[in-house]
């Protein structure tokens, strides 16, 4: 499962970045491998949740030009924090990214999954030598029609859930954006990114399968799991990452060819069920690890969805590393070295260099 082309990491030596959603799961191991390459990195996000967080475990502030910790929803703060970073690359990932949060409060996850677009592309507008520009939104922006093949990227939006339906939505603002104001040849090339089910150490969200699983596991009880039968693109955190900086640097090195969007998923092989995820990494938990089927009916959600993934492949090299197998004992590992007290940072530090070899 060798990527056909390589993190160009000179390329990102000195490169002004502006990361939001650092404090989060996704957005720290960003941050993380882009210091690893010498980026300057300013970060803008909320405070991490209460608990544990990778972004406390592994440290990440201490690799940053600055984190700015303030919300997206903030139109004033976040153009002045933009400003004064000066970014030349944009990668947005700051949002409310749960499902079942979003129908406690579709308020919240609208207003900032799409008017936190908003305001970011508008501090962009606002900030000169800005060449490209990210927004990462999500699979499920696709109407979801149950199909047994991937979505392609020129698929319609759609959503049927609050989360869902605002990603579709971020999608649109993309393109009127980039329709409307990043069209001149100097200016910002604008793509978006959408990711599957994205899995690796150092997630403790509330309500996302590995975390569930791990949190049973080491509390001695077994898995509570709603729906066994699901089937998702699931994939290690670090495989979309390695997209999303792929196209970042087709976007400043040929500029709007590559402004549209783009899908990052696994092999049709690592689409699998809920219960194969649970099941394995029970397995290499050991312990007697064990699940059981949670009989309380829980709000809709998506029964099949995969991602079609041959532009990314073809136009910009891309390809998934590691099978979900190798992802689930990385995640098992990464666990481990936290239960132990190791230090996480070098042990996921580990985990991204060990991502770049040969396979």
């Amino acid at each position: 499962m060798e990527s056909l082309a390589v993190i160009d990491a000179a390329f990102w030596q000195g490169r002004r970045v502006f990361l939001t959603g650092h404090t989060g799961f996704k957005g720290g191991w960003l941050a993380l491998w882009l210091q690893t390459m010498g980026a300057e990195v300013t970060g803008y996000a909320l405070p991490p949740a209460d608990g544990p967080s990778l972004f406390a475990c592994a440290n990440i502030a201490d690799g940053l030009k600055k984190s700015v910790l303030a919300d997206i929803r903030d139109s004033a703060a976040l153009a002045s924090a933009m400003a004064e970073a000066q970014p030349e690359v944009v990668l947005h990932l700051a949002a409310q990214p749960l499902v079942r949060r979003s129908y406690v409060d579709p308020v919240e996850t609208y207003s900032t999954n799409v008017m936190g677009l908003v305001h970011l592309l508008e501090a962009v507008r606002k900030t000169p030598g800005v060449k490209a520009v990210v927004n990462v939104t999500s699979d499920k922006c696709y109407e979801n029609k149950e199909w047994v093949w991937g979505y392609r990227e020129s698929d319609p939006m759609g959503g049927h859930d609050p989360y869902s339906n605002s990603k579709g939505c971020s999608e649109l603002v993309t393109s009127a954006y980039r329709n409307s104001f990043f069209q001149t040849p100097d200016g910002p090339a604008l793509a978006s990114a959408r990711a599957g089910n994205v899995i690796g150490g150092g997630d403790w969200s509330a309500d996302r399968l590995v975390p569930d699983i791990l949190r049973a596991i080491d509390e001695g009880r077994p898995v509570s799991i709603r729906n066994p039968d699901a089937i998702r693109p699931w994939q290690h955190v670090l495989e979309p990452l390695a997209g999303y900086l792929m196209l970042a640097e087709k976007l400043v090195t040929q500029g709007h060819a590559f402004a549209s969007g783009w899908n990052f998923g696994p092999s049709l092989s690592d689409t699998q069920p809920v219960e194969w995820i649970v099941r394995n990494i029970c397995d290499l938990a050991g312990n007697g690890a064990s699940w059981v089927l949670d009989s309380q009916k829980g709000p809709h959600e998506a029964h099949f969805l995969a991602l079609e993934c041959s532009k990314a492949h073809r136009e910009l090299g891309w390809s998934p590393r590691w099978s979900l197998q190798t992802a689930l004992e990385k995640i098992v590992e990464w666990h481990h070295a936290a239960s132990l007290g190791m230090n996480l940072r070098q042990t996921s530090l580990n985990q991204i260099t060990a991502y770049q070899k040969p396979q």
